[in-house]
């Protein structure tokens, strides 16, 4: 199996300390719930694992058919979701969406690297005032990120930056028009050590189906040291 070679978009001074200074989800605490099609649960401060997609990710019909299946079970599984209910969403809707998205249907456009590059640079534009990244990929058709909001920043906040950003400038690049992403995004509050270090080895194993050049992948040093130890 081949190695990945991690590259940073931009040169940015690592001030992280690691992931003894990392928030989880805490049942506890106050939660701002939001939807559209998939509900949303932002806590001040903690980790999140991030999925948004290309809005043509996914041939109609298995989106419709995925969609409807996804609402009927939703009702009966409201957030938040312990570990056995994710476990479950993954099983039967999870898995299912990683390897239509890794097929590559679409334009998949983000195979391009100054298009990779515009979504890169966006996801670290707010470092250390509204987020902090620890890992992200961006694929032909879909990004995934793992990131700790900070200060100001929110979940919903940084979501509608990046994709509002990086649409309208990925439009611009190929002469198109209209929403570049799928509207809604997939997210799960981190809820402990072990899960946090599954999200980021699953974050750079994601591209090793693809030819180099094909996707973009940033760690942060300390993860990347974590991953490498």
């Amino acid at each position: 199996m081949r190695r990945l070679e991690a590259r940073r978009s931009i040169t940015l001074p690592d001030v992280r300390m690691g992931i003894e200074t990392l928030r989880f989800f805490d049942p506890m605490a106050d939660t701002e719930v939001t939807a559209n099609h998939l509900p949303h649960w932002d806590q001040d401060g903690r980790t999140y694992f991030v999925t948004f997609r290309a809005a043509d990710s996914l041939p109609a019909g298995i989106r419709a058919e995925f969609e409807n299946a996804l609402d009927a079970w939703l009702k009966w599984h409201p957030k938040p979701w312990d570990e056995k209910t994710e476990h479950e969403y993954w099983e039967h809707f999870g898995q299912k969406t990683e390897k239509w998205l890794d097929e590559s249907h679409g334009a998949c456009l983000l195979r391009q690297p100054r298009l990779a590059e515009i979504v890169g640079n966006a996801l670290q534009f707010h470092e250390g005032k509204l987020s902090r990244q620890h890992a992200w990929v961006v694929m032909p058709n879909h990004v995934h990120a793992l990131f700790s909001t900070i200060g100001d920043g929110t979940l919903s906040k940084l979501l509608h930056s990046w994709k509002s950003f990086t649409s309208n400038e990925i439009n611009k690049a190929v002469g198109a028009s209209g929403s570049f992403w799928q509207k809604d995004y997939f997210d799960r509050l981190i809820r402990s050590t072990e899960h946090f270090w599954r999200c980021a080895r699953y974050i750079r194993k994601n591209p090793y189906h693809l030819r180099p050049g094909g996707f973009r992948l940033w760690e942060s040093d300390w993860l990347a040291k974590g991953l490498n130890a």
